[in-house]
């Protein structure tokens, strides 16, 4: 049944399954031309494959931890204290667990940047 909100036609759709049935089977690129094929992640890139960095998990050494507070929180949020940063990483869409991570630090504690609250994420989480 079709219903009109495809962006390509039927015909379309099935040449592209049977272009990307290779790939799938093989688990590796089969095009003889090596410029087609994606350029591999580098070793700086974020890990974006694996969901959202959150102190605790296996994934979450400090650097991880502070390059997701800095991509999320920027500059302009700090100095601050946790009350503050939950609400700026809540408006912002960070992943719950990070939010719920930072709501715990103690309250009276003032962060001056994303590094010394990821010192304090990663410590807290030990």
């Amino acid at each position: 049944m079709q219903r009109g909100s495809d962006r390509l036609s039927v015909h379309r759709d099935e040449e592209m399954k049977h272009e990307l049935q290779g790939l799938l089977r093989s688990g590796h690129p089969t095009r003889s031309e090596e410029w087609h094929d994606p350029e591999p992640s580098a070793e700086d890139d974020p890990q974006i494959w694996g969901g959202p960095v959150v102190p605790g998990s296996s994934r979450a050494s400090l650097a991880a931890v502070r390059q997701e507070l800095g991509r999320t929180l920027g500059r302009g949020s700090f100095p601050a204290g946790p009350g503050e940063l939950s609400v700026a990483l809540r408006r912002r869409n960070a992943p719950d667990a990070l939010v719920d991570a930072v709501r715990r630090l103690p309250h009276k504690e003032r962060y001056a940047n994303a590094a010394a609250l990821a010192e304090a994420l990663v410590a807290s989480s030990r």
